[in-house]
This record gives C-alpha cells, sequence and structure tokens, in this order.
C-alpha cells in the first residue's frame, strides 16, 4: 500500500516507522522539516516538507495513487480539512484523522472519517484503521475460538441494514459506534458513513469475514 502520513509527531513518526517496517510505501508530510528528525536514521520512506491540506503538497506525496492517508497532526481543524480533501478530493479509501476535540466528532463522522479522540490515540489503533485486517482482533477468548473485531462500515453497506449485510459472514453484530457515541441496538441499523462496527466472531469464520470485506472494499475502490 502507498500510504501518506500528514505530522511527523511522536504517533506519526512512529507509525512511518512500522508502516515501513511492514513493506509498506510511506510519505511523511510535515510543515516543519526539524520534525523529521523523529524517524529513524535510514528510513527508507519518503519526506515532504508541506501542508496537508496543500493540494501541490499532497500531489508531491502521490495522493492521486494513495491507499490510505492518516493525518496525525496537532491541530483538529487542519486534521479536519486534509482528511476531507483525501476523500473527497483524491478519493483515497482509506482516511483515519486525530482529534482533541471531542464535541467535533460528529463532524468527522458526517464525513465518514473514522477517529480516535487524543486521550486513547495509539499507533496500534491508526494502523488497524488505515491497513484494515480482520485478523487484527480487539479481543480473543482463552482458547483463542472467539473474536472480538472492529472494523469501518465499507461505502457499499451505507444505507443497507448492516446485519443483512453481515449475514453470509457468520459474524455477530453487537455494538456500532456513531459520531463517537455507540449503542447496543442494532438489529434494525442501518450503516451510515463512519460508523464503527464491533463483531464477534468465531475463528472458523474469520476467513469468510476477510472475504466479505475484502469485496466490499473492491466496490469502494471502484
Amino acid at each position: 500500500m502507498h500510504i501518506i502520513i500528514v505530522g511527523c509527531g511522536r504517533v506519526g513518526s512512529g507509525l512511518a516507522t512500522e508502516l515501513v517496517k511492514d513493506g509498506h510505501s510511506v510519505v511523511v508530510v510535515d510543515k516543519q522539516p526539524g520534525s523529521f528528525r523523529r524517524l529513524p536514521q535510514g528510513f527508507e520512506g519518503q519526506k515532504v516538507v508541506g501542508f496537508g491540506f496543500d493540494r501541490g503538497h499532497l500531489e508531491l506525496a502521490g495522493a492521486d495513487r494513495a491507499d490510505a492517508l492518516a493525518a496525525v497532526t496537532s491541530g483538529d481543524n487542519s486534521n479536519i480539512l486534509t482528511a476531507r480533501i483525501a476523500r473527497e478530493t483524491y478519493e483515497i479509501p482509506n482516511v483515519v484523522a486525530r482529534i482533541y476535540d471531542p464535541r467535533r466528532a460528529e463532524i468527522f463522522q458526517r464525513l465518514g472519517i473514522p477517529t480516535v479522540p487524543s486521550a486513547s490515540w495509539t499507533i496500534d489503533q491508526v494502523f488497524r484503521r488505515i491497513v484494515p485486517s480482520v485478523r487484527s482482533f480487539e479481543w480473543s477468548d482463552g482458547s483463542g475460538h472467539v473474536h472480538l473485531v472492529e472494523r469501518v462500515l465499507p461505502l457499499p453497506w451505507a444505507g443497507r441494514r448492516i446485519v443483512g449485510a453481515l449475514e453470509p459472514s457468520g459474524a455477530r453484530l453487537v455494538a456500532v459506534t456513531r459520531a463517537g457515541l455507540p449503542t447496543i441496538e442494532v438489529a434494525e441499523l442501518v450503516g451510515q458513513e463512519g460508523d464503527v462496527l464491533h463483531l464477534m466472531v468465531y475463528e472458523e469464520s474469520v476467513g469468510h469475514l476477510e472475504a466479505l470485506f475484502a469485496d466490499a472494499e473492491k466496490l469502494s475502490a471502484r
């Protein structure tokens, strides 16, 4: 995957380092050249001095071919604008934004952009949102037979009853987080862009769930 990280602070630099180790093509964008000192010596990714909401700088970073973007600067406004341009102008499929003010979560959700409040933000959380994999489990029971999985609603499922869309996978929808607010009243819930799904799945059904999300993500990319 080609991934753009906007912001080279503690999270941005750590995330870029992990993504490069994982074999991804990574570009880090930051307005302060000195911020790149946080990257390890010999960092194999690309560095762009600039702003994530500047189209020229994004194009230097390869936004027209990017598979994912994480806006992890210290400013909510910058992250909102960067994420919106990434989704609406460049149609980057996997976009996630850091947020400090939880009252702004609804703005992000209306744009279909997953967020994590700053207080609970970790490199692992953003990694799982921009490089989605059903096998990134939130929790597993001691036997490894049952798993809790968190995934963002695929765009083709917006407007559909979520439980119905999941039926071929064998997974059970246990909760949905929408605009930062969770609900367990999910039986008839119709999907909205930006919903975060919390699913329980047996180990033997994980492959079916992976295939279902992979098919949905292919439709999103068309």
